[in-house]
């Protein structure tokens, strides 16, 4: 049962931290991960920013201060986390948080270097 939707590791224990714009979880083999609200915004696995293939990622920028709204259990194996920039597309296995976590340090900065290159900035643009 613990190889269903490539699920290796389960969430015993998530926490919501809508003031820290953060979600904390804890899983089965003693791992535990935070995620900052932009870092889980800018990798969302919806399709909008992930696309068809790694070719066709899309660089999200001006998150800075993206908070989570509410998490919405998806089956057993996942969850939906809606965003108070309204997106709630993505739905986060398991297996995907599990390797966020993991993988944490390494995807930042990648996404802060891929910024760069293109001229964006984590911090939304200010309308006058």
């Amino acid at each position: 049962m613990s190889e269903r939707f490539g699920t290796e590791h389960w969430p015993i224990e998530i926490r919501l931290k809508q003031n820290e714009r953060a979600l904390e979880i804890d899983f089965d083999d003693g791992k535990s991960f935070r995620y900052p609200a932009e870092f889980l915004r800018v990798e969302s696995p919806s399709a909008e920013l992930q696309g068809h293939g790694p070719s066709q990622k899309q660089i999200l920028g001006e998150r800075a201060h993206v908070g989570i709204l509410a998490l919405e259990p998806v089956g057993n194996y996942a969850v939906r986390i809606k965003f108070d920039d309204l997106h709630d597309t993505g739905i986060y296995s398991w297996a995907y948080l599990y390797e966020l976590g993991a993988n944490q340090a390494d995807l930042w900065s990648r996404y802060l270097k891929a910024l760069e290159e293109r001229g964006l900035s984590r911090e939304p643009k200010r309308h006058s």
